[in-house]
This record gives C-alpha cells, structure tokens and sequence, in this order.
C-alpha cells in the first residue's frame, strides 16, 4: 500500500510539473527563421549600438582550444560571450560568433589543418544562467559564416572530439536539457563532417554526458562520463546512480561502462564527472562526489554553543543556560541587539519562542551552500585502462567544491607528465605527485572560479586558465599568471544609470560584483599607461540590482546575491548593510538569488526590498517594516530558494500604488501601500518566473509584465500588457520570436514604445506590442538581462549576460508617430559641432589624422537609393549617397567640401579664405547649414 501510495504521489506531482512543457526543437528553429528575417526588414536594424565595456572584468569561459603548431594563436569560447580568436598570444581578440544565431558556448573544436571550427552550443555547467544553444555549429571560413549541422533538441553540448586523421569523424558529447528530460542526449558521432549523426550512447532521458576525452595520438580509444542530472526552479539534483565511467576503443562506435565493481563509486551520490587521459591505460577521474561523509565519532564536546544544539534543546535545558554563554551565541551570530539572554529567556518561558528558533534564526538560503556535508571533490585514477579504480589521496579535498561541484568538474593531465594534473573549482589546485597532495596556485589577479585549462602538451608549464573572472595565462605553471581580459563580454544581471550631468551607469556581474563607470568612458588600453581604469568595483559577490539617491548620486544601494544589500556613501567609503531581518519566533525570510530593491521616486527616503514578503524602509534602510504577507505560494521543499519576490514596480503617477512579482507566478498589487493587496495573475500560465512588472509613466492604470519559462525549458515570450490595473490582460508578445524575456519597459517620452530584453536579443515596439522591430546593428544575438533609460540624454543602455554593456542614442525613435512614419523623409535633429583649425591634421608625423563627424539621422518610408544634399544657404557643398532602408537610417558626415561644392562656395565668397588641412580636404567654416532630402529638411551649426 505505501508503494502505491508513493507511486500516486510521484505520478501528481508529475502532472503539476507538466502544466509547462518545454519548447520543441521544431518551434526554434521557426524562431530563429523568423528573426533572421525580421533582422533584414527591422524599422530599427540601422540603430547604432556601442559598446561601452567594462573589459576588466569578464565573463564565464567554456573552453579554450589551441594551435599545436603556433601557440600564439587560439580560441576562447565564453559561456554565454560566443567565441574569440587572437593570433598574438591573447593581446587581443577577435569576436567570431556574432553573425550566428546565438552567443551561448558549451564547448568548441578545431581542425587547425583546415581552419574549420565547430562549437558546441549551450553551456556545460548547470547553473541557475546557464543558457541552452540551438545544437552544433560549423564554420569552414574561420568564423566569417555558420551552419547548423544538427542536434538541435540537444540543449547543451560539453565536449566536441575531432579525429585528427579523418576530420569529417567527430565525436559530441551532449548533456541535454537542464531543465527536462529530452532523449537527444548522450554521445553522437558523425563520418561526414555533419551532414548526418548517429547516437552511440543513450543512458535515458535524464543523464546525459559531460565530458569525452580521447587517447592522445589513438583516436580509437575514447573515455565519456554520463551525468545523471535534474534541475528545477527550486532544487537542483546533480548526481545518480546512471553518472558513470565509459569507455570505447572503436572511436566511439560502441561502448562499455567501466566504473561498475571497479573501485570506482557507484550509487545514487555519484555526481558529475571529470576526465583526464594520459594514454589508453591511464587515466585521472576527478569526482563530485554526492555521498554522505561519516560522522566523527571521536569529536570532543564543545563548550560553545552551535544552532545545531538548539535543534533538540529541550525548554528546561535552554533555561538553564548561563546569561554568559547564550549571550556568547547570540553576539557572535549576529542576532539584533533587542535579542540578548534575558529577554530571550523570557519569550521561552512564555512560549512564544521554542530554543529550536534560535537554529532557524541563522538559517537562509545560502546555509546549504555551505553547510551540507557530502564528501565532495575526489581524485581517482586507473593504470589498466579502466579495469580498476583507486583514489589518489586520503584526505578530503576540502575547500575545492564546498557542495556545488556541478558548476566545476574539469581536471587535466600534463602529457609530458604522467604525475602532474590539475583540478578546477573555487581555486585550482595542482599536484606533482598523481594526485597524493596539491598545491594551490591561484593568485591575486586569478579569479576564484576555473571552468576551463589548456596544458601545452609540448611544454610544461605553459597554462591557459578560463575562470568565472576571464583568461589567463602562465608560462611557470601557475606560479604567476598574466590576465588577457580585452573581450567585453561581461554576465551583467541589472544595469542603472543615474541623472548626473555626466551621468554614471552601473552595473551587477555574475560572481564579478557590481562596478560603475561614467558612462562615456573610453574602453580602451589607456587605463594600463594611466593607471586608472574608467569601470571601479564597489561590491564583490554576485553583482545584483543598484538604486541610485536622485538627491545625492554618492549614496548607492547595491548588494549581492540572495538580498545582501548594503547603502553606500562613496563620498566617505561607509558601508552599512541593510538587509531585513525577521524576528525571533519566525519563519526565517526567503531571498531570490537577485532580491529585487526599489527605490522610491515619491520619497528617495523609502526604499523598497523583496524577500517572500514585501518589506519597505523609510529612513534608507535603517530599519525596515513588513507591508506584506507572503506574496509567493509559499515555497518548496529544495536546495534552491524559491517562492521569492523577483521584481517591484511602484507608479510614478502614486506613492503606494505597488506591484510585486515573484518567482513562482504570482502578481500581486496593492493601492495603498501595503495596507492590502490582491493577485492579479490568475489568467497567467502557472508557476513562470515573473521577470519584470512596469507601471506605466503615461497612464495610472497601466501595467506590464513579463514572465519568463526559462527554468521549465519553456521559451515562449510572454509579455501582457493591462490597462484597468492588472483587472485584464492582453497578451503582447505573440510577434517576438521564441526566446525567454527577461525585462520590459517602457519609453518615458513616446506612450506607444516598449522595449524587451530576451535571452536572444533586444526588440521595440512602436505599437504598445502589436508589432515589434529587432535590434542588431553592432548588436549580437545575446542575452539581454536589464535595461535602463537615461532620460536626459535620451540614451537606451542595455546589460547583456555575455556582452557587458550597450549603449544607444534613442531620441529618433522617440519621435516616431504614425504622422511621421507616412512622410517619404524626414530628418531628426541633428547636433552641432565646434569648428577646431585642428581638422585634417595629426598630434604628430605618424598618427591618424583628426576628423570630424556628424551623425545625420533620418527616418525613410521606403527602401531606396537617396541622396541627402548639403547647403550653405543656397549653395550645395557636397552630396551624399546612401544606400537607405525603409525605417531610421544613419549617415556619417566628416563636414568637407566636396570638390563641385568647395568651387560653388568660393565663387558665391570670395573674400573666404578655406585653408586646405594637412589631409587635403577643405572644412566648411563656421556658419549654419541645412540638409535636404526630397520634401525633409535638416540642420546643423558648426560654431
């Protein structure tokens, strides 16, 4: 009866995981179809974007594959950043990936013979933002164009093998999907370059592989490991008994396991595996190990209290307690100051607070992050080709994984040594001896997390290291280490910008904090001469949300992940952390991995901060109050916090008229400050992460929200819009193409423009959402996580997770009405330019020379040939023929004379003296002109 009872159990909770179903391979590659066509007819596919960096500090990378022959010149694949080449030895790099239909990096090969390169699409590691890929892609003109050559469904790729003596043989090891079973997963071969594949390993629908690593110099002999892993929004298992060791020796025709009864774990705790061969016969397994460790029964008592005392204290015995030594446990724990012995004492004589809450006081959702007591990271090693196992070491690798070796498993082996391998997680570790003792050797400019290394199998010591932080090298194995971060190919998972003048943007990383720069600061190499670098760090951790005080821009809200937020005044450097505390006796409050803040535009006092309820300061942070009660569903049993507020929006047009989103669906909104609220999401599909809510800046009763799949493998865009306070719900997000959105906002000057971030790209809406334009120029296709708009300046910034940060100028595409659009032409505003005698010439004999530009803007109702004409009142000075597409167009203009125009000008001036420059062009002079075409008229000033 019990099993049939837990076989009903599992069979429900299975059909209420299924109310979301994952998106078909079918339907994204419709999707990708149908961008690929709205990029070519997109009003807006001629909007310049910038890239404005940071390049310090970078993005996860996914792997690193090197020329044998010339090891100057290599690839570097980002996990969500796409994939860069250098020729010089990492001095600088060259984006690769951008014409293909998605930037998201798993692993990548290359047949140097020949110049092919493949990549893996969808990262390798199973984080909470790692993204899915779109299957395996081929380029056989280094990069210049791609093709997908199969296995869409797939997901995430973990290692690509080509055969050196037959390049069209290639081996793919593919983990699957994160989020849902899938049967495209397990090992794939093709004999013809692409064009076909053949799956010759399948372990089910929910183990896949992650990692495949041949013999060196015997293609034949091949080892895999298979990963039985299962993810969801509220709990990650990332071990089973199916994650094993396999082994071919027909160049992956077959296979045979070969860690069953070796010596090798086996059971429900094996996690993921990493392999590293040094022939047929040897081979290193570096493993996650998920199994339990043994209790220490030899552990002398302690006289300090710990939570875990409280967890079975009994009423009498808590009592009995010195004042001395309870106080002792709450000093050192951070407990507030109203909770001291005395007082503490009483609430448990009164019963309002059991001893066990004095445990679940400390208890959050990073406690399991740290506290859980597996046997992590461990090192095996075979010498009979798989025959039997045997742990190098005796001692726990502690320190290595802490209880997340997910996101790590890479080992490596130098084949010039058969004793000397290196493993990667929070630091990378080395050893000399086969794995018996390691040494540490990262340093001060390596970033804590290593996902990736290149050993040259030709000479020892010579290292590339890929990290959460970038690249790095080393010539003296790790005893020092040189960092080749020039990529901008930052994880930003929000961006701000605040009303200075010169305004600031900031921004939160993935594990690179949060950092802050002006926001036209130059992004180059300067900074090494100078010293300074224009982006500076004022937060470490995962970089999450920033709010800015309108009145005083040096005091900064900003934290890190699971809502430790701080308020920093950076004119003292005062740090004071703010994060709401429950009280004793209650349910300790859940925090998202980005807790969202809000800082109120009514009162830049008040300050708004999610937890699973809603809670609002009004002295900035000092002390807070609890407006709501739970607006999640409640939570769920897992390792992953969840039932968590996810994005707050208060209306401009009302101080208390909030909204509330969370990470399990729900919307909730209250008209008067938190007083009541009510859910607004019952038409919603069930169970999405609500990714942003906006209140309208143009009308009260306006609404939107996105809603984002993501963590069900569930793609579709969804975006609704209300317009009675969230009473009904149209759906808007219909014409996007399949992708995940993450952010919607909307225009604060034109009513009818929205703009959305997706997991593929940046797209606007001239309509309220009936039609939407992509945009692409200078802009590949990545994850956009966060937007922000810079009313003043009238610049749109964008935070990618993959690409650091964008910039554009917006204020054309403000203006556009209905009117507008009809006109043939017509001419946006154009700015002037001071004149500088400096034009034409060069700071000395062998720089570029100075020239000037204006940007001249124009809207066409049509796709054409046009010329836009210069003129000094009646005169033409020069002609410019562009190529123009139907929507905005840009022209650059270097303000000279062409040579009809220049003649033209003197004989109407002839007491003007126009100075040839020393580049032999001639500069109008100071005065006003007017640009022309057709029936549009334009101008601009040189003054």
């Amino acid at each position: 009866m019990k099993k049939i009872i837990q076989y009903l159990l599992f069979l429900f909770s299975g059909i209420l995981i299924a109310q979301q179903t994952a998106t078909s391979a079918v339907l994204i590659e419709k999707a990708l179809k149908e961008k690929e066509i709205l990029e070519k007819t997109s009003l807006v596919k001629n909007v310049n974007f910038t890239n404005i960096g940071p390049t310090i500090m970078s993005g996860r990378v996914a792997d690193i594959d090197v020329n044998p022959n010339n090891t100057m010149e290599f690839y570097v694949g980002y996990a969500s950043g796409g994939l860069w080449y250098t020729k010089n030895n990492g001095t600088t790099f060259t984006p690769v990936l951008d014409s293909s239909a998605t930037q998201n990096v798993g692993d990548i090969a290359i047949d140097w013979s020949s110049g092919t390169i493949w990549v893996g699409t969808g990262e390798k590691n199973s984080s909470r933002s790692s993204y899915a890929g779109i299957g395996v892609l081929k380029s056989i003109d280094k990069g210049k164009t791609w093709n997908n050559v199969g296995l869409l469904d797939s997901h995430h790729i973990s290692r690509i093998l080509i055969n050196p003596k037959n390049t069209d043989e290639v081996v793919i090891g593919v983990i699957g999907h994160l989020y849902s079973s899938n049967k495209e997963r397990g090992i794939f071969k093709t004999t013809d370059g692409g064009e076909t594949w053949t799956k010759t390993l399948f372990i089910d629908e929910n183990t896949g592989i992650i990692d495949v690593q041949p013999a060196p110099n015997n293609f034949e002999t091949l080892y895999a490991a298979s990963w039985e892993r299962n993810r969801k929004a509220w709990n990650f298992h990332g071990n089973g008994s199916k994650s094993a060791i396999y082994k071919s020796t027909d160049a992956g025709d077959s296979w045979v396991k070969v860690s069953d009864k070796s010596g090798f774990p086996m059971g429900d705790g094996v996690g993921r595996i990493g392999l590293a061969v040094f022939n047929e016969n040897i081979v290193y397994a570096l493993h996650d190990s998920q199994f339990r460790r043994k209790g220490n029964t030899n552990k002398k008592p302690s006289s300090t209290l710990t939570k875990e005392d409280f967890k079975t204290m009994s009423v009498g015995t808590f009592l009995n307690l010195t004042d001395k030594k309870l106080n002792s446990y709450l000093k050192n724990n951070g407990f507030q100051e109203k909770y001291r012995a005395e007082n503490v004492k009483q609430m448990v004589r009164v019963g309002s607070v059991k001893p066990i809450d004095l445990a679940k006081y400390l208890e959050d959702a990073n406690s399991l992050l740290f506290d859980t007591p597996v046997v992590g990271a461990e090192v095996f090693k075979t010498i009979d080709g798989g025959a039997s196992w045997k742990k190098t070491h005796e001692d726990y690798l502690d320190g290595l994984y802490y209880s997340y070796g997910y996101y790590f498993g890479e080992i490596r082996v130098d084949h010039q040594d058969e004793n000397g391998i290196y493993v990667m997680g929070v630091p990378i570790l080395k050893s000399k001896n086969g794995g018996k003792a390691f040494k540490l050797i990262s340093r001060e400019n390596v970033h804590s997390d290593h996902q990736a290394l290149w050993v040259n199998p030709k000479k020892s010591g010579h290292i590339l290291n890929g990290n959460d932080g970038g690249l790095n090298m080393s010539y003296d194995d790790g005893d020092s280490w040189i960092k080749l971060n020039s990529p901008a190919v930052g994880q930003f998972y929000s961006v701000y910008a605040d009303n200075q003048k010169n305004y600031k943007v900031y921004g939160g990383l993935q594990d690179n904090g949060v950092w802050t720069a002006s926001h036209d600061a130059k992004i180059n190499k300067r900074w090494h001469q100078t010293g300074q670098n224009p982006y500076e760090s004022i937060m470490g951790g995962d970089g999450m949300q920033v709010q800015v005080d309108d009145r005083n821009p040096n005091i900064v809200y900003t934290g890190y992940q699971f809502g430790n937020y701080f308020r920093i005044d950076r004119a003292s450097g005062k740090r004071t952390y703010i994060q709401p505390k429950h009280s004793l006796g209650e349910a300790p409050y859940r925090f998202n991995w980005q807790t969202p803040i809000h800082l109120s535009k009514h009162n830049q006092d008040i300050l708004y901060l999610g937890g699973n309820k809603l809670h609002r300061s009004l002295n900035q942070g000092d002390t807070w109050e609890t407006i709501s009660g739970d607006l999640s569903s409640g939570g769920k049993k897992g390792n992953v916090a969840y039932g968590t507020l996810t994005t707050i929006s208060e209306s401009p047009f009302q101080f208390g008229l909030l909204y509330a989103g969370s990470d399990d669906g729900l919307v909730h909104i209250s008209k008067n400050g938190g007083g009541s609220w009510s859910k607004i999401s019952n038409s919603f599909p069930k169970d999405l992460w609500v990714s942003r809510i906006a209140a309208s800046s143009h009308k009260k009763e306006r609404v939107y929200v996105s809603l984002n799949g993501y963590r069900f493998d569930d793609f579709t865009p969804y975006i609704f819009m209300s317009d009675d306070f969230g009473q009904t719900w149209k759906n808007i997000g219909n014409a996007i193409p399949i992708a995940s959105v993450n952010v919607i906002k909307e225009d604060p000057v034109n009513k009818n423009m929205l703009y959305v971030g997706t997991d593929n790209g940046l797209y606007v809406s001239f309509n309220k959402g009936n039609s939407w334009e992509v945009f692409s120029r200078n802009l590949p296709n990545v994850a956009v996580h966060d937007l922000v708009i810079q009313p003043t300046a009238k610049h749109l910034i964008i935070g990618t997770h993959g690409r650091s940060l964008y910039k554009a100028n917006i204020a054309p595409l403000q203006l556009l009405t209905d009117d507008l659009a009809e006109k043939s032409a017509h001419f946006f505003a154009i700015n002037s330019i001071r004149k500088s005698n400096n034009w034409g010439s060069s700071r000395g004999n062998w720089s570029p020379p100075n020239i000037p530009e204006i940007n001249i803007s124009f809207y066409s109702n049509e796709t054409k040939k046009v010329i836009v004409d210069v003129f000094s009142n009646n005169i033409k000075v020069n002609s410019i023929s562009v190529d123009a597409d139907k929507g905005f167009n840009e022209v650059l203009y270097d303000v000279s004379f062409s040579k009809k125009g220049r003649k033209a000008f003197v004989s109407k001036y002839k007491e003007s003296a126009l100075k040839n420059a020393k580049n032999g062009k001639y500069y109008l002079p100071k005065g006003v002109y007017t640009v022309k075409l057709e029936s549009a008229t334009g101008r601009f000033e040189i003054f």
